[in-house]
């Protein structure tokens, strides 16, 4: 993105009034995400697949809104103009965009076969005896270029049910050693929902965000390759269709022009053009399929993009009655008394721990920045911390939390795909346990006095 444009859109002053915080006016977070998580867990203990992903937390926040709408002194007609002020503001709007743009790219590379042209290529790269650090840098590719650790999974667990099953290896080592290649890719993923919610949130600039999560994510993932290494395992694999080298390139080409800097509404504008003009000239793909697949791609973020209005909309009516202000104060004197004397990384504690705890309640890594993100940013400023740290400690703390939940989607999807419990996916899920210390440590190093 442009830095003239990436500082437009960043620019997201905080609120100068005289507002008496109130921890009272949480409560509607709190009946949001007691909904969610408490419908989730009764459709669990029911025996419900995807249970927490049945009552869709785009419906399940309405009644917060109601509530935050009820509980603010103002007139009915005030608090609706400012939940309509938080919903439109240009973060939120910037973001919704984006992600419409990233599920039509994703959509039309898997439809013109881009995704299975890479998993095949880079399956075909590493020899048998590699093959589970191939599987983690495939899947870690995959996540990064398509910017969703679910797509990476649905892309790449066929494949994986196909070794189990010609093979007397562990379903949960093979389920483990995906989750944490997508986990890895999603985090540092450009076009990644969590990247754009944790950049737009904290007013960062995406190769700034990108460089700091680089330098926690490479060595926790180098860490890992040796792990699945050590591991011995041998299989024997034969790639399902013939390479198809050119299929690779959209993919290459967003990463460069991302890397480059360019705004990112031309690059993934670029990469569905380029990935449809690649499917018609390969493999016959028609105009008429591209639109179809456009507006699925469109209709495949629809749950994200009204969630991310809504609870803008929420955050603002919030933010109006003091409860953001109460929670920053909160979060703030537990952080300061973890690291009295130092404010940068009593204020990266307080943001590690919101991301995390938040996403352990909605299993939902961009619903838990989402959440934070206004709050996160009011830390970062009080602690002197960049921007680029800021977003980076969301994005990484939410995805470690999700890459180790049992109930998140990625397991679950993984769970059911090579038939095992979704528990068995986490517990070899080596990646986010070992980003979580290496990212701590790192962390705690640089903010050093």
């Amino acid at each position: 993105m442009t830095t003239e444009l990436s500082d437009k859109l960043s620019a997201n002053p905080p609120l100068k009034s005289n507002i008496k915080p109130s921890l009272k006016s949480l409560l509607p977070f709190g009946v949001f995400l007691g909904l969610f998580l408490g419908t989730g867990i009764v459709l669990t203990l029911q025996g419900v697949e995807f249970a927490f992903y049945q009552l869709p937390a785009s419906i399940a926040i309405i009644p917060a809104i109601l509530l935050a709408i009820a509980m603010g002194r103002d007139t009915v007609n005030e608090k609706i103009s400012q939940f309509i002020q938080g919903a439109g503001h240009q973060n939120i709007i910037t973001m919704c965009i984006i992600y419409l743009l990233a599920g039509a790219f994703a959509t039309v590379a898997k439809a013109t076969g881009s995704v299975d042209a890479s998993v095949q290529l880079g399956l075909s790269i590493f020899p048998d005896y590699l093959l589970l650090p191939g599987l983690f840098l495939v899947a870690a590719f995959l996540a990064t270029a398509m910017g969703t650790s679910m797509g990476t999974i649905a892309a790449i667990a066929p494949i994986a049910l196909g070794f189990v099953e010609s093979s007397d290896i562990s379903a949960s080592v093979i389920a483990g050693c995906i989750i944490s290649g997508a986990i890895f890719g999603d985090n540092l993923s450009i076009i990644s929902d969590t990247t754009i919610a944790s950049t737009r949130s904290q007013g960062a600039h995406m190769k700034d965000k990108f460089r700091v999560n680089f330098k926690f994510a490479v060595p926790a993932a180098i860490i890992c390759l040796i792990i699945f290494a050590a591991n011995g395992v041998t299989l024997d694999h034969q790639a399902s269709q013939d390479l198809d080298i050119i299929g690779f390139l959209p993919y290459i080409v967003i990463l460069a022009l991302a890397l480059s800097g360019m705004n990112v509404f031309m690059v993934l504008i670029i990469g569905i053009v380029l990935a449809a003009a690649i499917g018609m000239l390969n493999n016959g793909y028609h105009l008429a399929s591209w639109v179809s697949d456009i507006n699925k791609g469109f209709a495949g973020m629809q749950d994200i993009f009204i969630l991310s209005l809504f609870i803008g909309g929420l955050s603002e009516l919030i933010k109006r009655q003091g409860g953001l202000s109460a929670l920053t104060a909160s979060i703030e004197r537990l952080t300061h008394k973890i690291s009295p004397n130092n404010k940068k990384r009593a204020a990266g504690i307080g943001i590690a721990s919101l991301a995390f705890s938040c996403n352990f309640f909605t299993a939902n890594n961009t619903v838990s920045i989402i959440v934070t993100g206004e709050t996160a940013k009011d830390l970062a400023q009080d602690g002197e911390l960049s921007p680029a740290h800021s977003a980076s400690l969301l994005d990484i703390f939410a995805c470690i939390n999700q890459g180790l939940l049992p109930y998140g989607a990625q397991a679950l999807l993984l769970g059911a795909t090579l038939k095992i419990s979704p528990l068995e996916v986490v517990a070899n899920a080596y990646y986010p346990m070992i980003l979580l210390v290496v990212a701590s440590f790192a962390f705690w190093r640089i903010t050093k006095k």
